[in-house]
Order: C-alpha cells, then structure tokens, then sequence
C-alpha cells in the first residue's frame, strides 16, 4: 500500500520553509492553521505596506471584482489611467507601464535602457550596476544583479552589465564606455544586507551621468511607496532620475509593479513592449487603494518617527550586546549582529511567534508594516532582547 504524499511535496522545493501553513492575517499579525498567532516583521519581503489584509484594499479589490478583471491590454482601461495619472502627478516621471512583478519592471527598465541606447547612442547597450545589487531573478535582472550566489546559476548570463562598488564613484567613472548607456541601482541594497547608497553619492552620480550623457535609474522596489519616511526614496536626496521601478508595496500584498520614466526616457515603439496581465484593473484598484493611504496627511510622517523609533530601540539593543551598526532608513532597517547567528536568531524568534528575516548570515533586516505600532516595535525588540541575552549567556558557559 503506498503512503500518500505529503501536501507539501506538490510544490517545487525552491527555498527552506518552517512547516507552519499560514492561513489568516491582519495588521501585523499572522495565524497559522493550529491557531497560533506571529507578529510579523517581514511582511512578504516589504511587500505588505499596510499589513496583512488592510480594508482598504480588500474593499477595492471587492468593488472592481464586481465591474471588471481585465479587457486585456490592448485597450485602454479606467484603473489603470487613473492610477498612472495619480502616480506621475507625485513623482518626476511622465509615464507609466504597469507590470506584474519587480523583476519583470527592473527587466523592462534594462530593455527601455538598450532602446534609449538604440535610438540616442550609437547602439550602446551596456550597464553600470553594482556589487551586492539584487534587481530580480530573471536571466537578465540577475545578471544585472551583484549577488555573488547567483554568478554560477544558469549559465550564460545575458551580457552587458558592469559591477562598480555602491558610494564609490570614481569605481563607476572608470567602467564607463563608449557602449555604456545606464547606471542603475537601489538606493539601498535590502537583500545585501540594508547597505545604503550615500546620499552624496547618488547626488554625485546624477551629475555624472548627466555629464556622461547617460540614463540613471533606480530600483525603488523595495524603498519606493513610504518605506523610507518618503513616497519614494530619491526625494531624500533631492535628484531627479530618468527611470524608476516600483514593486513590493505598491501592491500592499498584490502583484502590482510598475516601470516610470521621462519622457525623454519613454521610447519604446509599438511591439516592443507588453504583457498579458499588465495595468488590469483589479490589480491597479489595490495600487490606487495604497497610494491614497500613503498619501494621506500625517503617514509619511508618522513612517519617519516609527523609523525612528525602531532605529533607536535597535541601537539600544545593539550596544546591551555588543553588536554592529544600525543601517537604512525609515522603516527598512537592518541590525549587524557581527558574527553569523542571524539564522538562529530567526529560527528561536520564529518558535516564539516573531518573524524576522536574515539577509545575510550576519545581519537581521526589518521591514514591518508602515502602520506597525510602537507597541508591536516593543513586542519584537522585546523577543530580539530575550534571544540575544540567551546566546550571550550561552556563549560565557561556553
């Protein structure tokens, strides 16, 4: 008699998961199907800007559910208009094309990029990213990507794409070529470990690719939609891009990105660009739905003094333990912890009902809610305090 398989088993085994199955969430909570409750400072990867489940969105989705799915994109469709026009009218770009994913907006942005180079610069088509970038996980985007992991996967690469070191700009003077067209980058790198781009440096690379005569873009997937205390992160630093590509939370839980640009950037013809799925309504309902809450008096700034908040409890904890730096900004924080026990750290958090999320081996990053409380900061810190006193005393009996 054979045993039956595991409902585990019918998906692809792509990462390690812990065997809780999630089955509800609300706010910045999460209940498993044994009914045990987590409070949650992933949040989908930054993807959950509102919490898990807001209203909100749950309520536009349902009213445009009721109207309309898609028409397809070949036509024109109110959501997505409506969405695009609110979206320019905050930002410096003048056009919008809606994606499913970041990755596929990131690859859109590389493709926009070689047609600019095309058309504008002698068929230049190179790239200027840098080391310890994440930009995706299609063939293109991660060879655009600094992650050392990825360099042997999937073989051959898709090539054009140049590795200078992030807040070093003579190591992008000295890439730059006559087939170079782009620079791109986060302005703060998440999956590398919350490693910000200087403020100054992203100033001065403005001005060097203005002078160059070459597109800047920037990755605001997951700085972009207040994260950092701003609708989007380069309005810190008072810069102008050419292009921008938003993902994670412009969604708040739903597969929405979107690719921005000038429009002396916005030069794709008829045919070169598409997608099946792209700009449908039901999708745009739920980016409306987060760029209203956003947007509402007193967020971004209420975003900024949590990030504070969490930014001076992190401190606390790091000098009580003797760990590193607190990096990032607003409410994409990392806390360097010196020595690699980010791993357990998660997996004891995880156990006692907190999520927390290790990027690198050495590193916790925390991407809650932009609505997290300063109670549910304290309950978090709190766990964080418990675990870290418990290995250090560990470590003396060692």
């Amino acid at each position: 008699m054979s045993i039956a398989p595991h409902p585990f088993d019918a998906l692809m085994n792509i990462t390690a998961r812990p065997p809780a199955v999630f089955v509800r969430g609300e706010g910045s909570f999460l209940w498993d199907d044994t009914g045990k409750r987590y409070l949650d400072f992933v949040q989908g990867w930054a993807v959950n800007c509102l919490g898990h489940s807001p209203p909100v969105i749950a309520e536009a989705l349902a009213r445009q559910a009721k109207l309309l799915f898609t028409p397809s994109p070949a036509f024109f469709n109110a959501t997505s208009l409506k969405l695009a026009k609110a979206l320019v009218d905050q930002s410096c770009f003048d056009q919008v094309f809606f994606t499913n994913s970041g990755a596929e907006a990131n690859e859109g942005a590389i493709k926009l990029a070689r047609k600019f180079g095309a058309l504008y610069r002698n068929g230049a088509y190179e790239m200027i990213t840098f080391d310890g970038g994440f930009h995706g996980r299609t063939l293109a985007t991660m060879s655009a990507s600094g992650k050392k992991a990825f360099e042997p996967l999937f073989e051959p690469k898709v090539p054009g794409f140049s590795k200078a070191r992030l807040n070093d700009l003579a190591s992008v003077e000295r890439l730059i070529n006559e087939k170079t067209v782009a620079v791109m980058l986060e302005p703060i790198q998440g999956e590398a470990g919350v490693w910000p781009a200087t403020d100054q440096f992203l100033r001065d690379l403005r001005q060097l690719t203005k002078e160059r005569g070459l597109l800047l873009i920037v990755d605001e997937i997951q700085t972009g939609m207040g994260r950092t205390g701003k609708l989007f992160h380069y309005e810190h630093v008072g810069i102008e891009p050419d292009i921008m590509t938003l993902g994670k939370g412009i969604g708040g839980g739903v597969p929405l990105a979107a690719l921005m640009a000038t429009q002396a950037a916005s030069c794709f013809e008829h045919g070169d660009q598409g997608g099946t799925f792209n700009g449908n309504p039901l999708m745009c309902a739920a980016g409306i739905a987060v760029l209203q809450s956003v947007s509402e008096p007193g967020f971004l700034k209420s975003v900024a003094e949590l990030g504070l908040y969490l930014e001076g409890e992190l401190h606390r904890i790091s000098a009580r333990h003797g760990l590193g730096e607190v990096r990032g900004r607003g409410l994409l924080l990392a806390l360097d912890l010196r020595v690699p026990i980010a791993g357990s750290i998660v997996t004891q958090a995880f156990e006692q009902g907190v999520l927390l999320n290790a990027p690198q081996p050495d590193a916790l990053r925390f991407m809650p809610a932009l609505n997290v409380t300063r109670e549910e900061i304290t309950a978090m810190i709190n766990c964080l305090d418990a675990i870290l006193t418990k290995a250090g005393a560990a470590r003396r009996v060692a």
